[in-house]
């Protein structure tokens, strides 16, 4: 038997505890430990993320092309999905969850920190904004990088060997702050475009 028939299966006899988008699907599963299977599904896609405690353990990601578990699976995550959380004993989670545990937990916390768009509002678009970390226009790996749009932060990481971050958010103005080994902190203003995705930062 395939997993989603399995996961299908499960949820026919499961009781609903609502419809979330990710931030909201989080913040409940949390507060209420709960334990339970999320699925979206749109536009020929399909989305299960199995929750334990109120934690995100496994993923499993759908599509014409095939399945995705795991990690693999929660790179698929826009931040747009509506999920509809099914409440599921733990031990039955527990089995779903050894086919497709999620072992990077910091993409989902990404997943979550993506600004989404306010309702009635126009989208201003999406993309991916890169971000190189230079000093004397050498790269700068292992400096934490923190993005903020009106006050909040919005994204989060360290630069790799190449200096480099990547964040997927709308497009718009952002403060950035670069802290680096020795802990001093650098601050940018920053103006994402289409056309420039790109961003080198001299400290």
């Amino acid at each position: 038997m395939k997993i989603k028939d399995l996961i299908e299966n499960i949820l026919k006899g499961s009781q609903y505890l609502g419809t979330f988008n990710l931030p909201e699907l989080f913040s409940f599963a949390k507060s209420g430990s709960v334990s339970g299977i999320a699925v979206a599904k749109e536009g020929g896609k399909e989305l299960y993320l199995a929750l334990i405690s109120g934690e995100p353990e496994g993923a499993i990601y759908i599509d014409e092309k095939g399945e995705l578990y795991g990690d693999k699976a929660v790179m698929m995550i826009t931040g747009h999905e509506k999920f509809v959380l099914c409440e599921v004993k733990p031990d039955i989670v527990e089995a779903v969850v050894m086919g497709c545990r999620i072992f990077e937990k910091s993409h989902l916390r990404k997943s979550i920190n993506y600004v989404l768009p306010e309702i009635g509002r126009k989208s201003e678009g999406m993309g991916v904004l890169t971000l190189v970390v230079q000093r004397d226009r050498e790269p700068q790996n292992g400096v934490r990088v923190s993005i903020r749009r009106e006050g909040k932060i919005v994204g989060s990481d360290v630069t790799t060997e190449d200096g480099s971050v990547g964040f997927k958010v709308l497009y718009g103005d952002y403060d950035c702050i670069v802290q680096d080994r020795n802990q001093m902190i650098t601050s940018f203003q920053i103006k994402f475009k289409e056309a420039n995705p790109k961003n080198i930062l001299e400290l």
